[in-house]
């Protein structure tokens, strides 16, 4: 299983969600730039708090990170991925399985699975 490292700085933030590529699905939003270690996948959530409250929030990112968690073994290396909520995208409604499904599209989209 790879290890996939976290973004946390909000200039590691910024420079993915200026430079990287936006793919969108309907539930999350994906912002994908390529990164200088071609061994290591970064990752980033990102959830505005309008949205709705903390705990809410918290079940979306720990979702979303076990989505994300299901492909590793299959996306390729070296990539800066961030993922943002979307606004439209009601979070009282939101299941595994749609973030999985959406997730799927948007790697599909992003070209970045390593058999497909």
């Amino acid at each position: 299983m790879k290890k996939t490292k976290m973004l946390k700085k909000n200039y590691e933030f910024r420079s993915v969600l200026t430079k990287g590529k936006c793919f969108s699905g309907k539930n999350i939003i994906a912002f994908i730039q390529k990164n200088k270690q071609a061994t290591q996948n970064f990752l980033g959530i990102a959830i505005s708090s309008k949205t709705c409250n903390a705990v809410r929030r918290n079940h979306i990112k720990r979702l979303i990170k076990e989505s994300y968690y299901h492909y590793e073994e299959q996306i390729s290396a070296g990539n800066n991925i961030v993922f943002l909520w979307n606004k439209k995208a009601n979070p009282k409604k939101v299941t595994y399985k749609f973030i999985k499904e959406d997730m799927k599209q948007i790697f599909q989209q992003a070209k970045i699975f390593i058999n497909a």
